[in-house]
């Protein structure tokens, strides 16, 4: 993910073509007895929790025996482009990374490189005129929302401080989900929304979450790295978000939605193989049902949270994999209330 800037005040409107199916596809030379050359680039460290689940699926692809894994970490968005090239010239069959903050330029990369495959996380759709170029994003809704049911159950003030990085889809769809969460069981909530403007702050976002336990928040969603420092100095609860730090935390994180990459990076290492390769969304392999997310271990939390509680995640979690219940995708800047 991009550092220091907010990511949807980069993007261009000209890359927002939505478009799932692509006029093309990438050459039909298969490379199923082969092991694919993937390469990364990432913005921020591998232990980042956005990007370190993306390397995680990689280097578990890479011990199969699937893919040769290569990667770079703290890429400027000044000089994306030009490791994007290197990664191309060097024969990599797929390149996953993250544009949000370099979105014009690394479909212009896609389009001179016709025969390598692009799986980039994106806020922006596919579209017709980059067909080797297919976008991502972490869609872990489902999980959020079971976590924030718990959340709300474990809160005794019903004040909640959240804290992420920016106010963009990638963030507001998982503060809304776990808002919606929160209120089904302590429907009188409160919540404290703020965003640090970086990705990797994590002072700036222990402060900023000290500030909401003094306005009265009992638990506080760690969108960030920093947030569960704060509730663990503070002697309030946390839940986590993508990773899980319960070991970590113990006496503090509660729950944890996790985001599985596993399924999305396997989907693309099969197409790239079957040389079946397009320019599709693939958000959709985030989704609960398709293995994407899940709730982490409580760990010692286990037997603590309410029995109602645990019994209604119980319930919607089946409902979700079911699909006869669907948590709402908003992706609008959330709001204190």
């Amino acid at each position: 993910m991009l550092a220091g800037v907010s990511r949807r005040t980069l993007i261009k409107a000209a890359g927002a073509g939505a478009a799932l199916a692509a006029a093309g596809t990438l050459p039909t030379r298969l490379f199923a007895q082969e092991k694919l050359k993937v390469a990364a680039i990432y913005t921020v460290p591998f232990e980042q929790q956005w990007v370190s689940r993306i390397h995680q699926a990689a280097l578990k692809a890479q011990e199969r025996g699937d893919i040769e894994y290569t990667a770079t970490e703290n890429v400027s968005n000044t000089d994306y482009e030009r490791v994007m090239r290197e990664y191309a010239e060097a024969g990599n069959q797929l390149i996953v990374g993250e544009v949000f903050g370099v979105e014009d330029a690394a479909r212009e990369v896609a389009a001179d490189y016709p025969d390598t495959a692009f799986l980039m996380g994106s806020s922006f759709k596919p579209d017709d005129a980059h067909p080797n170029f297919a976008v991502f994003d972490n869609y872990i809704q489902d999980a959020s929302y079971l976590t924030g049911i718990i959340a709300g159950a474990m809160s005794t003030s019903k004040n909640f401080g959240m804290v992420g990085g920016f106010p963009i889809p990638e963030v507001n769809r998982l503060m809304h989900a776990f808002m919606a969460g929160v209120k089904e069981t302590a429907p009188d909530a409160k919540f404290q929304v703020a965003f640090i403007g970086s990705w990797f702050d994590p002072p700036k976002a222990k402060e900023t979450a000290f500030a909401q336990v003094e306005g009265g928040a009992d638990v506080l969603y760690a969108e960030r790295f920093g947030v569960s420092d704060a509730a663990k100095e503070k002697g309030v609860l946390a839940i986590g978000n993508v990773i899980d730090t319960q070991s970590d935390y113990p006496e503090t994180v509660v729950a944890s939605a996790l985001w599985h990459f596993e399924p999305t990076l396997d989907k693309a290492i099969a197409e790239v193989k079957a040389g079946t390769f397009t320019a599709a969304d693939y958000g959709v392999y985030s989704f609960m049902k398709e293995g994407g997310c899940s709730i982490a271990p409580l760990g010692t939390f286990e037997g603590k949270v309410p029995a109602e509680a645990m019994a209604l995640v119980a319930e919607k979690e089946a409902a979700i994999k079911d699909g006869s219940f669907t948590v709402e995708i908003n992706d609008d800047e959330p709001k204190s209330s």
